[in-house]
């Protein structure tokens, strides 16, 4: 199983939004903070991403903004031109090109902008260990497969009225979101701060095999034996070794992952219960329910109703 389409996909609810941006200077946008992930990339021109915190961020030709959290930013011809008020709500859907009076002037920057909505109720730790913003800036022969993901999505939106442009334009957004993931990721292992978080975990053979193992099965009863011979280390190594990249030990992070995945299947089915407590690993209903309860705050036929 690979886990970083697994938890994407865990998280990932309802669908996600894009659109083609055209904007002409002077223009300051903030947007307030969604429960969704947003992108920004830029085709033509340059801008620049104003986070909520640190510093302005310069955007080129081919640069990627992706913010995991939805947190609040702006979007500025220039850092000192003043942001509109009141805020914004970004859905990935704005586009000014219809505007007459910036449709007069030159257009400063082209982009495409979108959104992600994500089940926040229990974010994934793969997902928490992102910054605030991810800036994945272009470079000649990097990241080859984003690029024409980019390019794709780009061309699909003008053409947006061709047979299947639905489907494709939904398959090339969650390509996109994952190969921003993967870009970032692989960025990360390569920095000098990889020594543990995910960025490490995914790319370690040994805590890469277990976690293939749990998210591919995680209704079989393992044990943290099994689950170091799947990693090809003892026992005590291979609890070390994971809890030292993940974050928490084996077992406490199949007993999350069960229940991350227990809810996904409460929102997107419609079975029973006690036959989702089965899929995730457990014979009695009451011991699901009680687990389920631990980490969402209410028993699965509430979280079922809430999120319905």
């Amino acid at each position: 199983m690979d886990v970083l389409s697994d938890v994407v996909s865990a998280a990932r609810t309802g669908r996600p939004h894009s659109s083609r941006v055209v904007k002409s200077a002077p223009f300051a946008e903030w947007f307030a903070p969604v429960p969704s992930a947003g992108f920004h990339i830029v085709l033509q021109g340059t801008c620049w991403l104003l986070p909520s915190q640190g510093e302005p961020i310069a955007l080129g030709p081919g640069d990627v903004a992706f913010l995991p959290r939805g947190s609040a930013h702006g979007l500025a011809d220039d850092p000192s031109t003043p942001a509109s008020d009141p805020p914004a709500t970004f859905t990935g859907v704005r586009d000014d090109r219809a505007d007459e009076t910036s449709a007069e002037r030159p257009p400063t920057v082209v982009m495409l902008c979108g959104a992600y909505l994500l089940d926040g109720s229990g974010p994934h730790p793969l997902l928490n260990d992102l910054p605030e913003v991810i800036h994945l800036p272009t470079r000649v022969g990097r990241h080859r497969e984003l690029r024409a993901a980019i390019e794709l999505l780009g061309v699909e939106l003008d053409n947006d009225a061709r047979p299947g442009s639905d489907t494709i334009l939904l398959t090339l957004l969650d390509l996109l979101l994952l190969y921003i993931l993967r870009a970032w990721f692989e960025q990360r292992r390569l920095s000098s701060h990889s020594a543990t978080g995910w960025a490490a975990a995914l790319h370690d053979p040994a805590v890469a095999a277990a976690l293939r193992a749990i998210h591919g099965d995680p209704s079989r009863q393992w044990t943290v034996e099994e689950l170091g011979a799947q990693a090809r280390l003892s026992r005590a190594a291979f609890a070390r070794r994971f809890t030292h990249l993940v974050g928490q030990p084996p077992l406490t992070y199949l007993t999350w992952w069960r229940m991350t995945t227990a809810a996904r299947l409460l929102r997107t089915s419609d079975a029973p219960v006690n036959t989702i407590a089965q899929q995730v690993g457990y014979s009695s209903q009451y011991t699901f329910t009680h687990a389920f309860k631990r980490q969402y705050g209410s028993p699965p036929g509430g979280y079922r109703r809430h999120v319905g």
